[in-house]
């Protein structure tokens, strides 16, 4: 299973979301070999998102701080939002939406 987190606006996706609760989508990855599949599959449009972390780490980011904060990168880039990205059982994602831009500072 792949658990999608989501915050800000983006938790609309999660069905029976509940702002005292936490809004995660759990997928099974199989059918989905990338990022890029598996938020076509749930509906979550990449123009929707702002950041998004695998397993704790930045993989794409618009913000132009992102390479002075310190995170972990999954890669060298931040800004390449390539998200052709393999996806496999256990994986962790995090989306953050536009409203969240100023989190990760």
């Amino acid at each position: 299973m792949v658990e999608i987190h989501l915050y800000g606006k983006l938790r609309r996706h999660a069905p029976g979301s509940s702002p005292s609760m936490d809004s995660v989508i759990i997928v099974d990855p199989i059918e989905d070999k990338t990022i890029e599949m598996l938020l076509e599959r749930v509906g979550i449009g990449v123009d929707e998102i702002y950041h998004i972390f695998l397993n704790s780490k930045l993989l794409a980011t618009h913000n132009t701080m992102a390479n002075w904060l310190g995170y972990q990168q999954v890669r060298k880039s931040p800004f390449d939002w390539d998200l052709k990205v393999p996806v496999k059982d256990g994986d962790r994602i995090g989306l953050f939406g536009e409203d969240m831009a100023a989190l990760v500072v």
